[in-house]
């Protein structure tokens, strides 16, 4: 349920619906049975079960591999199945439908094998891990038998697991081991991939709503989170991001989804997508062309200046969960000695510069943006 509002960008207008979000917001809340979260402790936060448990899940996808890869369908899906260990121990198989998603890394001169949607059947999840999932986004390893693709699904795993450490309000993610078996005959492979929770479920357990619009102000934010956004894009080394401004033909945001509180609060961003961080790394990503950067690991502050009275505080609550995220590295099983090494680095620099306050006022204040 994504409540489509397209309006002026001024928060005087976004308010003019406050009484439809309300409603919206009361129905969520009851069907999750949740208050609104804290956006600062997502421990206390229910899930769904299937974002509730942080260990590898193994599943089984069979489907007509070939037709997908070959003719990319991003619309009609083709029938297939999923098989996983029930509670009991005992294979289940439900039917499954799939279809390709995603537009960078859908093209098939970018990757041998596109990013999924998967379409499940909600009667027949019902006592599975995938209760009340219906569609869910699997990021997947874009090239095949390629170890080094491998460990780009894991680091953008990472970084969504580090977020979900500094606010409720994330998009949860569950590592998955599949084996894909192609009905038309490729031979099967086995490999690592994630699914991303919706933005319904989002919103519901943070007592939101999920909303479509074009290009906002910066105005219409939430100061707290996008001040939050902000830095852990710069923690990540992404600058593939707005949180004002849309793609081309899409709604807003680049790389960033909207959701609203039912009393008419600013919007609060929700970023996802982040393969061309400089934490990932991958081979094909590029910095952002307007910010003349050399690589995809050279950083760029890009929070707001009118923002800067919250950065202490911001940068604060990073380093009081620096060990969380250390750690989360530290358990990734799959994750190789030399990505564990060169994320490990990667973050360190980062929590080096928030320590000493001459590199936060040389990194992130004299870099901060007037104007987006």
């Amino acid at each position: 349920m994504t409540f489509d509002r397209r309006m002026p960008s001024t928060l005087q207008s976004h308010t003019l619906t406050t009484a439809g979000l309300v409603l919206i917001g009361m129905l969520m809340s009851t069907l999750y049975c949740a208050p609104a979260a804290n956006a600062q402790d997502s421990d206390s936060v229910p899930v769904a079960r299937l974002f509730a448990d942080d260990s590898p899940l193994k599943i089984t996808i069979e489907a007509p591999l070939t037709t997908l890869v070959e003719e990319r369908p991003d619309e009609e899906y083709l029938e297939g199945k999923i098989s996983f260990a029930g509670d009991d121990g005992a294979i289940r198989t439900l039917d499954l439908k799939l279809r390709t998603r995603g537009k960078y890394r859908r093209a098939e001169e970018h990757c041998d094998f596109p990013p999924i949607r998967l379409n499940f059947r909600k009667k027949q999840v019902t006592d599975t891990v995938f209760a009340g999932q219906d569609k869910l986004k699997l990021v997947t390893h874009c090239r095949d038998n390629n170890f080094l693709y491998e460990q780009l699904v894991l680091r953008e795993y990472l970084a969504y697991r580090f977020l979900n450490v500094m606010t409720s309000i994330s998009y949860r993610v569950r590592l998955l081991e599949i084996e894909y078996i192609d009905t038309e005959g490729a031979r099967p492979m086995t490999t690592v991939g994630f699914v991303i929770e919706d933005d319904d479920d989002v919103a519901a357990r943070n007592g939101m709503v999920p909303i479509k619009t074009g290009d906002i102000s910066m105005n219409d934010l939430d100061p707290a989170q996008q001040n939050l956004v902000h830095v852990f894009q710069y923690l990540i080394g992404n600058t593939d991001f707005s949180l004002y401004r849309s793609e081309p033909d899409d709604d807003c945001c680049h790389n960033s989804d909207l959701l609203t509180a039912t009393d008419g609060a600013p919007f609060t961003p929700l970023p996802y997508d982040f393969d061309f961080a400089g934490l990932v790394n991958a081979p094909y990503a590029e910095p952002n062309p307007r910010f003349e950067l050399m690589s995809v690991r050279v950083r760029l502050y890009r929070g707001l200046c009118k923002n800067n009275d919250l950065l202490d505080g911001t940068i604060q609550q990073f380093l009081n969960k620096k060990d969380t995220v250390l750690g989360i590295v530290d358990k990734l099983e799959q994750l190789s000695a030399r990505s564990r090494r060169s994320v490990t680095r990667y973050l360190n620099a980062f929590y080096d510069y928030c320590e000493k306050s001459q590199s936060v006022e040389r990194r992130f204040i004299n870099h901060c943006v007037e104007s987006p």
